[in-house]
Formats: C-alpha cells, sequence, structure tokens
C-alpha cells in the first residue's frame, strides 16, 4: 500500500531502521515516541495509520540507531535524525515528533533548522517534571526487575483513558507478550534518555510555524507541558480536554488538525 518499504541506512556505526510510504511530493518526517518494538517491518501497518498524509507527502518514519550507548540523550537522536534526513537528500520537510519524538524533533528545529519546515509537537514536554520523572523511573525499574506485566499494566494505566483502559485491561496477559521489548538494553537507554530534555530555555530558537497537541489529562508528561511550550512559543495548540497520553491513538481528528496546519 502506498509504495510502503522497510528499510535502513547507516548511521556511524551501527544502522537506524525507517519506513518509508507516501505519493506526494512534499517531505513529512515522523518521529514516534517510546517503544518496545521499533520501526522496522511495519511500514505495511504505518502506511494504512497514516494514508492521510499520502497524497500530499513522501513520508519518512525514522526510528532511533539500532545501537544505542550509555549516556545517550534527545538532543543526541536529534543529531543522528539529522544525519539520517542528510543521508536521504531530505530538507525543508514538515516534522512531526510524538512524546519522546516530540522531544527530539524540538532539538532537530533548534540545532537544524534547515531541516524544518514546519513543525508538530505531540504529547510532549520541553524540560523535566515530577510526574515524568516518577512514571518513567518505575517503568525502568520494573523492566530491570523483569516484571514486565506489572510494566505492561502502568503503560496501559497512564497511557490511555479509563474507557480504552477497560476495553484493553482483559487483554494484559496478550500485552504482555506483544509489549516485551525486543532489546531491553536498548529500550533502557531510550527510556533514560527521556529524562534528558531541557530545551525548554532554547525553544525561541525555533523559528519555524509550530503546531502542539496535547491531553489535558496526561499521565505522563501532563497537559501543562503542552501549554507550557505553547506559552514560550506563541504557537498553536490544541488541548484534548477528556484524553491523556494515548490522543494520538484516541482522538479521532488528530491526524486531519495536523494535516490541516501543513496545508495551511
Amino acid at each position: 500500500m502506498l509504495s510502503a518499504r522497510n528499510r535502513s541506512l547507516q548511521t556511524g556505526s551501527t544502522t537506524t531502521d525507517y519506513a518509508v510510504f507516501g505519493n506526494g511530493r512534499r517531505p513529512l518526517v515522523m518521529l514516534p515516541g517510546l517503544n518496545t518494538r521499533g520501526v522496522k517491518g511495519s511500514a505495511l501497518m504505518l502506511s494504512v495509520m497514516y494514508r492521510m498524509f499520502a497524497k500530499t507527502h513522501r513520508i519518512y518514519v525514522i526510528d532511533r540507531k539500532n545501537h544505542i550507548p550509555a549516556g545517550y540523550t534527545v538532543r543526541d537522536m536529534a543529531y543522528d535524525t539529522a544525519e539520517a534526513m542528510e543521508q536521504l537528500g531530505i530538507t525543508q520537510a514538515d516534522v512531526i515528533g510524538i512524546s519522546q519524538g516530540g522531544m527530539i524533533a524540538q532539538y532537530l528545529a533548534i540545532d537544524h533548522p534547515h531541516l524544518v519546515h514546519k513543525l508538530v509537537l505531540g504529547v510532549t514536554l520541553s524540560r523535566n517534571n515530577p510526574t515524568v520523572e516518577t512514571v518513567v523511573g518505575n517503568w525502568i525499574t520494573t523492566v530491570k526487575k523483569g516484571d514486565l506485566r506489572a510494566f505492561t499494566a502502568d503503560m496501559l494505566d497512564k497511557m490511555y483513558s479509563e474507557t480504552y483502559g477497560r476495553k484493553y485491561r482483559p487483554l494484559l496477559p496478550l500485552l504482555t507478550v506483544l509489549n516485551r521489548p525486543q532489546n531491553p538494553e536498548r529500550f533502557l537507554r531510550l527510556a533514560e534518555a527521556c529524562l534528558t530534555c531541557c530545551a525548554y530555555a532554547e525553544l525561541d530558537k525555533i523559528t519555524c510555524p509550530v503546531l502542539v497537541l496535547g491531553g489535558r489529562k496526561d499521565k505522563i508528561v501532563t497537559g501543562e507541558a503542552s501549554i507550557e511550550i505553547t506559552e514560550k512559543l506563541g504557537c498553536d495548540l490544541y488541548l484534548y480536554d477528556d484524553l491523556g497520553h494515548a490522543a494520538y491513538e484516541e482522538a479521532t481528528d488528530f491526524n486531519r488538525r495536523i494535516l490541516e496546519f501543513l496545508n495551511k
């Protein structure tokens, strides 16, 4: 579908997986949030999820590199994303960053402004707060202990609305299997990197148009984090009053709002 392809490229001494699809001429780079599975092998699924953008854009969903060194930061991730974009010949792209991907996207726009045409920041933050430190710290602890059921249950509770939580809670045993980190050490280092975002003081270096989307009931980064970014940048904000961190999955108009912003 939509010429979906799974690909990888060499980034330093390791590789970076990405998916590419879409028939449009404008480049769109999508940076997903922290997850246990990665982008590899998911091009077809992603092309279905984001088919709304395929008429106007050529879409690149870029993962983090496969070998993650100790002490890796979200700013390091932005540097590696910029390297990947340059290898692919992408400049002046529309960029969508979700959760940790939004942290990376901020630094991409700060440090590599020539690569970013418009910026969308979904359910993310620009600096740490006690909520994210507690939640991500708990995930790190449970994964280190090997308690994947507790890890998955907490992710389900923290990410989704009560309605979605009740719907999927009976599937917890299956979700625990599906949510098992393919590479626990890599996942842990990526999770630790979530706590290194401190872009707030440099947000005024972002000069491209920005749209912020958040969930007022976000139990991971908080809804206040979205408001904070918006107030600093003076940009557009849409906050889903009844949704949390998974607003990008639960809100049926999430992608439509992004597309309208990109097509202005």
